[in-house]
């Protein structure tokens, strides 16, 4: 009987355990309804630059030193009836969107499109972005900002496969020195990476950059 009891007791504690576990990331993770998510789907295309608050370690770092509460971005393809975010993370990679915003910041994000982007976006001209998009693809995520095409980080794999796929620059190539680089915050981001060497004129394009360009139009944000 007290083996019984025992038994009963552990099984108890793990029901506790699944469904408080369950509630605990239930509460904490944001999940898009049905409604939200067809309505979402009916508005997006291929080739759209979704931008969100990431909650990774150098986030913050990234919005003090550009000045903008964005600091991650990727493109979005549609793959028979879903939708993916081709990003730089650890790897490059494919990610489901509804992951993807799951990710962000309090599930916030923006999403901008080519102005004129019928005229861009053709069958063909996206065939070219996959294609030059894939040359990147498992590329490690670049931590250094470095501008060769060994590792890319976020921004710059949108950029590259713009400008390679579609001659077209989106948004403005700037120096390591021309951000805010005083904040304490930002300082020891930049400390613990470069040490005492910091390339200030290293090439760098920011989601910041990005999201402020004349040539995107806002055509969702959440």
């Amino acid at each position: 009987m007290k083996k019984i009891l025992i038994i009963l007791g552990i099984i108890t504690l793990i029901i506790i355990g699944y469904f408080g576990l369950n509630k605990y990331q239930n509460k904490n993770d944001i999940h898009i309804n049905f409604n939200q998510e067809s309505k979402l789907k009916s508005e997006l295309q291929n080739g759209d630059i979704i931008f969100q608050t990431s909650k990774s370690r150098q986030s913050k770092a990234i919005q003090l030193a550009t000045k903008s509460k964005y600091s991650h971005v990727g493109i979005i393809y549609k793959n028979g009836n879903d939708y993916y975010v081709y990003e730089a993370v650890q790897p490059v990679k494919l990610t489901p969107l509804k992951n993807w915003i799951n990710r962000g910041e309090n599930g916030k994000y923006v999403v901008k499109r080519l102005i004129n982007v019928q005229n861009i976006l053709t069958a063909e001209n996206l065939k070219k972005m996959k294609s030059i998009g894939n040359t990147f693809k498992n590329k490690n995520y670049d931590i250094y900002f470095d501008w060769s095409d060994k590792e890319i980080y976020c921004s710059e794999l949108v950029w590259k496969i713009y400008k390679r796929a579609l001659n077209i620059e989106i948004g403005k190539l700037e120096k390591l020195k021309d951000f805010d680089l005083t904040n304490p915050e930002v300082q020891k981001i930049i400390k613990k990476r470069y040490g005492n060497n910091i390339p200030l004129n290293e090439t760098v394009i920011s989601p910041a950059a990005i999201f402020n360009s004349e040539k995107l139009k806002t055509v969702i944000s959440e």
